[in-house]
């Protein structure tokens, strides 16, 4: 069976080799008069790119904080006037460098009524009082002539705490400097009445442009976070002394204090 079967294999083979056949068809016919189709280009290749790194990011430096943004932290933490004079005597100043003694106040702070004056003199350094030199003797008689003792009716401090050189003005940067502190001064001793002695306080606690000429003989107001606290500028004693004809409209801001005091008027 098996050389039957190989003669009739070879028998066909030979069969397709005269027929022409010699090669093995494909499932589809093959059109050999279509022009070879094109080589497809090879795809370019993608640019090479940088990584992507995000930008660094800015150093954060902490902030220095200003002389008057240290005052305004070391005030607000005065819990007491003795803390607060402590805080005070720790600020930094050139006016520290040069004075003898820190002037705080004087007399007392429960009375209700808080005169507050410009700077120390001479004589306040030396002694470390406010309003103790002959502006301040001044002050005292004038008060006396409305029935007011420092004693008995009155506290007394200044917007600055040492004396400037030669007895000047204080600059914005100084009152800038120690404004924060007298506001603690004011919130803790409470007063319900304020007396500003000078145009230098008045400007500076009233917001105002105007001068003393024109400020005094009225009440004002001190804006506090706790309210509002009535306030009549006057005449500093130290002007009155070189300008004696002023004395009568300084004795027109006591008559009024003595009124409103007397509950006789209302501040406003």
């Amino acid at each position: 069976m098996q050389a039957g079967l190989r003669e009739e294999l070879l028998a066909a083979l030979r069969l397709q080799i005269d027929w022409g056949v010699d090669e093995a068809l494909d499932a589809a016919p093959l059109d050999r008069f279509a022009a070879p189709a094109a080589p497809q280009p090879d795809a370019a290749p993608e640019p090479l790119q940088a990584p992507v790194r995000p930008p660094p990011t800015p150093a954060i430096l902490p902030a220095i904080p200003t002389p008057a943004a240290l005052a305004t932290g070391r005030a607000a933490q005065a819990g007491s006037l003795e803390a607060l004079r402590a805080a005070i005597a720790e600020t930094d100043s050139p006016l520290r460098d040069t004075a003898t003694n820190l002037v705080f106040g004087d007399g007392v702070p429960e009375s209700g009524l808080m005169m507050i004056g410009e700077a120390p003199g001479a004589d306040e350094d030396r002694l470390g009082r406010p309003f103790v030199g002959v502006s301040g003797q001044l002050l005292d008689r004038m008060m006396a002539s409305i029935g007011l003792d420092r004693t008995k009716n009155f506290y007394l401090t200044n917007i600055l705490p040492w004396r400037p050189p030669g007895n000047r003005t204080p600059t914005d940067g100084e009152v800038a400097l120690f404004l924060p502190f007298l506001l603690r001064h004011i919130a803790l001793v409470r007063p319900r009445h304020i007396v500003l002695l000078g145009g230098t306080p008045a400007k500076s606690l009233l917001r105002a442009k105007d001068g003393i000429t024109r400020l005094r003989g009225r009440w004002h107001s001190v804006a506090m976070p706790e309210g509002s606290i009535p306030a009549l500028p006057t005449l500093h004693p130290a002007y009155l002394l070189r300008s004696p004809a002023a004395k009568r409209e300084a004795w027109m801001d006591l008559v009024l204090l003595r009124r409103t005091l007397d509950g006789e008027t209302q501040p406003g």
